[in-house]
């Protein structure tokens, strides 16, 4: 490999400035050239009319901060296959011999890894680093780490406005169709339940939780202060079963339509249950918030951080990470491997899977919701019970996050 090319690829998040990092830097280790195709996808589609592409020299790297998140690259959603051009991929062929690219570097997660398996069949060489803060491919990906930290920041913020006004407060955050960043970002924050699409939901599980929880903290403080805090992943079904979207916003070039909602639809059967339960007058007089006809039960509001999650800065693990896939990447496609997955690098090995299988989604291990019951959590069901044995581990964990 002499020169080349980088994507970045569907939705932004920390770690990304490191992966380009990465591969730019061990290019230029190999004596071989770096250059930033822009605009994902897009960027690549529309490659045979570009002028020129910016080279990642040592200087312009210098100018990359690898611990900001977002993409020096740029990004787009674009499905090569759904393009409407019989020639899409000899133009595509056509922009990389324009500019002498033996190869690809693509980040991006399980939609943009498809794309990448699809070029890799027609002929297209690429290898993919691992991008998505939703961890639902079958290795980490970089973003991840980065959003769950935020998730679990904003989470502990939040608790100095709701304990003010005695307010319920349900944070919906990104994640699709799995409950990872809502998993990991409220067990962090010490959330009091976490609604995931893996564990369906009963309300009347919730709320009992959430009024016993609830109204306890009140009766226990000298000032009569409280709050329950609930995360919810944007991914739940209502009680239909069907998806909570935005149905004013088309669907994106992957079939995907915005998810939105979900956090409203959870204060929804609270307030519901509330107003329909007889104990809720005498506990909100107990406390003293009771006013007739203003202030009858607990104010309940959804908070939706969106894009905030996966913003701002990289954590420090994600930027070693994308660095690391990175310049896997790069090693890769310069051993003539392509069409597979970085998922990390283990006492100088570079380990990697069939993109085809990487793509393939990973859900949240229910049993492991049963440490966290065990420790107070409600995930809308009746707790399971844990039952764990001790084992040995005799080699690395291949899975290792």
């Amino acid at each position: 490999m002499k020169r080349i090319g980088i994507i970045t690829s569907g939705g932004d998040c920390g770690g990304l400035n490191g992966v380009i990092k990465g591969a730019a830097y061990m290019a230029l280790a190999h004596g071989a050239s770096c250059f930033v195709i822009p605009n994902g996808y897009a960027g690549l589609y529309n490659l045979v009319d570009f002028d020129t592409l910016t080279e990642l020299t040592p200087e312009r790297l210098d100018r990359i901060d690898a611990n900001l998140a977002g993409s020096e690259a740029g990004h787009s959603r674009v499905k090569i296959k759904k393009i409407d051009d019989t020639e899409k991929y000899k133009r595509i062929q056509k922009g990389m011999e324009k500019f002498k690219l033996d190869g690809l570097v693509i980040s991006g997660g399980d939609d943009s890894g498809s794309v990448l398996v699809d070029l890799n069949e027609h002929g297209i060489k690429c290898v993919h680093a691992p991008k998505t803060m939703d961890m639902d491919l079958q290795t980490y990906s970089v973003g991840a780490d980065s959003s769950i930290n935020r998730i679990a920041s904003f989470i502990e913020d939040l608790k100095t406005t709701a304990n003010t006004h005695r307010r319920i407060l349900v944070m919906e955050v990104f994640g699709r169709y799995v409950g990872h960043t809502a998993f990991r970002g409220g067990v962090a924050a010490d959330a009091d339940a976490v609604i995931i699409p893996e564990i369906p939901c009963d309300f009347d599980i919730l709320y009992k939780h959430m009024k016993d929880r609830y109204f306890t903290r009140i009766m226990n403080s000298d000032v009569r202060a409280g709050t329950y805090l609930i995360v919810v992943a944007e991914g739940i079904k209502n009680a239909s079963g069907a998806e909570i979207v935005d149905e004013n916003s088309p669907a994106d070039a992957f079939g995907h339509k915005r998810l939105a909602g979900a956090g409203e639809y959870v204060c929804q059967q609270l307030i519901k249950r509330l107003k329909a339960d007889p104990s809720i007058k005498d506990l909100m007089k107990k406390t003293g918030m009771y006013v007739k006809g203003i202030n009858e039960i607990p104010e309940i509001r959804a908070v939706t951080p969106g894009h905030l999650v996966r913003c701002g800065h990289s954590s420090a693990y994600d930027v070693n990470f994308g660095k690391e896939v990175g310049a896997g990447a790069f090693i890769l496609l310069n051993q003539g491997i392509s069409g597979v997955t970085v998922s990390g690098i283990s006492q100088g090995r570079i380990r990697y899977i069939d993109t085809k299988e990487a793509i393939k989604q990973h859900l949240v291990d229910t049993h492991q919701a049963a440490i966290y019951e065990a420790l107070g959590t409600c995930f809308g069901r009746t707790p399971e019970k844990m039952h764990a044995t001790a084992e040995k581990l005799n080699q690395a964990l291949e899975r290792h996050w």
